[in-house]
């Protein structure tokens, strides 16, 4: 990315990316849990985030579970929503806001232990974001169990429009 296009968001993850890899995860997690609170209460961590990337996992926490001792299915949306939302922050410049226009999940089966969200962008979509200013995109996300297997299937649609003076 030209470092003219980067955006606030993508000045400060390319910061803390320079960090020494054992304190990257926890800095970035808690920065970003500091800003998006519901993020930071859910203990969702930040294991990867460029501007075609975004790893995260939530770990399978009693304050997280539903009665049958699984990530509570709101959880689960939140994890990939954060994920395609980061995603999509990364890219879109300063002077557009995001927005979340529309998600469906649809549940595939129970969970075992920790979950992990994988976002991505293709070239074209950053393109998009960076070079219109109004739109709208399909943020790509799998998000996965410890058994590795898709354990919810998402659309998350991203919009994006000038901020407003």
């Amino acid at each position: 990315m030209n470092t003219t296009q980067r955006n606030r968001l993508n000045r400060t993850v390319s910061t803390i990316n320079t960090y020494p890899a054992w304190i990257r995860v926890p800095l970035l997690s808690w920065v970003i849990g500091r800003t998006v609170p519901m993020v930071g209460t859910a203990a969702i961590r930040f294991e990867k985030m460029t501007d075609t990337e975004v790893i995260l996992t939530l770990a399978n926490r009693k304050r997280m579970r539903n009665h049958i001792g699984q990530i509570h299915a709101a959880a689960m949306t939140l994890l990939a929503e954060t994920a395609t939302g980061m995603l999509a922050g990364m890219n879109i410049p300063d002077d557009k806001v995001p927005l979340i226009k529309l998600f469906t999940v649809r549940f595939a089966r129970r969970t075992r232990g920790a979950l992990k969200a994988v976002a991505t962008l293709t070239s074209d979509q950053q393109e998009l974001m960076r070079s219109t200013d109004k739109g709208e995109t399909v943020v790509a996300v799998r998000v996965t169990d410890e058994t590795q297997e898709e354990v919810i299937v998402c659309e998350m649609l991203w919009a994006w429009t000038l901020k407003r003076s």
